[in-house]
């Protein structure tokens, strides 16, 4: 009894010890579980924390860099133009005057209507002139008759060389003042001299008018320029072909074009020479007198550096800009010296200095020096 008892106890304590191990192995794999749960969860803290402390640091960097605007060299064409005022001419811009005085009989046009070379304008009163003609005329059919009888007389041998020399020279005194009177008669015509438009009547039925007297204008609108006149200090760079930009301010209208003339002759009066740009159709409703503004190249760069002239600053050692250039992981500050050249619209020419690829501070610059810290 005791043997079996003994034995039960023996068979229950290595039980428990079996159960007891087998409890243990269980426990450890469920706390490595959780510890490894535990490094997970930490490893994403520290992972935001991390982050947070860099973006940290990195508002402490940019609070103390400075902020700026940059712009990347690149070559490009650079133009320097001379401005001046203009205005729009016809080509074919006439003042007709009449020709012979008297008083207008008739009015054959108005403003505005077309006409072409030769047609009749307007008459003046020729009254006196056809009656002058029509007795020069009777006169001459009378001496012709006559010049012809004494011709036949003397072909003849008949008569004497005297009366028929008279004759003749009657004849044609008589031809010649009808001829004469002939011109007069067509001066009291006004006829436009060219193909256009009638731009203004100066004149109305009835009125007195004299020789050089305006009465009409006439302009051909298809043949219209633009004229101006340039300081003669820029003879040397203005001449014929130079690309030109007009500017016509009442239409908001621009007309890229090439200079047609420029003068070589000095105006003593205010130094000054004229140029000029011929319009086309295509170039739109312009009309003569208009105001136009003129812009000539006259420096012209092909591949250069362009950059605001506000970003060229000035030291004892000459001209530099601020460039923008990496340092450890940072946006620094860099002074380049630099050659400027011409000065447009605010711009200017770089010509020696930069690179392509630099990254030139254009605004922002005023407050920084060599090496502050910057960001964009």
């Amino acid at each position: 009894m005791k043997k079996s008892s003994l034995h039960s106890t023996v068979i229950l304590t290595t039980l428990t010890i079996v159960l007891y191990a087998c409890g243990s192995g269980s426990d450890k794999h469920a706390e490595l579980e959780k510890l490894k749960k535990e490094q997970a969860t930490l490893k994403e803290k520290i992972t935001a924390l991390e982050a947070e402390i860099a973006q940290s640091d990195t508002s402490k960097n940019d609070e103390k860099s400075k902020l700026v605007a940059i712009k990347e060299m690149k070559p490009e064409t650079f133009k320097h133009y001379i401005e001046i005022q203009a205005k729009v001419d016809g080509d074919e811009d006439v003042i007709v005057s009449p020709e012979s005085m008297g008083n207008i009989t008739s009015l054959q046009v108005q403003a505005g209507d077309r006409v072409v070379k030769g047609q009749l304008l307007a008459t003046i009163d020729d009254r006196m002139i056809r009656q002058g003609v029509a007795e020069a005329q009777t006169q001459l059919d009378l001496a012709t008759q006559v010049f012809n009888r004494q011709k036949n007389l003397w072909d003849q041998k008949i008569g004497s060389e005297i009366q028929f020399l008279q004759a003749k020279t009657n004849k044609e005194a008589l031809e010649k003042r009808v001829a004469s009177l002939q011109e007069q008669l067509e001066m009291t015509r006004i006829k436009s001299p060219i193909n256009g438009t009638v731009d203004q009547v100066d004149i109305k039925i009835g009125q007195a008018v004299a020789p050089g007297m305006p009465a009409f204008r006439v302009v051909n609108l298809n043949a219209l320029k633009v004229t101006g006149e340039v300081a003669e200090s820029f003879i040397s760079k203005v001449n014929r072909g130079n690309e030109t930009i007009i500017s016509i301010p009442d239409m908001g209208k621009e007309i890229n074009t090439k200079l047609d003339y420029a003068g070589r002759a000095i105006n003593t009066l205010n130094r000054t020479f004229n140029v000029e740009v011929r319009l086309s159709p295509k170039d739109g409703e312009l009309h003569p007198n208009m105001v136009a503004v003129m812009k000539i190249v006259d420096y012209s760069a092909a591949s250069t550096f362009v950059v605001p002239i506000a970003a060229i600053q000035k030291s004892s050692d000459g001209e530099y800009v601020f460039v923008a250039v990496q340092e450890g992981g940072r946006l620094i500050a860099k002074r380049k010296k630099v050659s400027a050249g011409m000065i447009y619209n605010g711009m200017i020419e770089v010509r020696e200095g930069l690179a392509e690829g630099d990254q030139v501070v254009t605004a922002g610059f005023q407050s920084i020096i060599e090496g502050d810290p910057i960001r964009l």
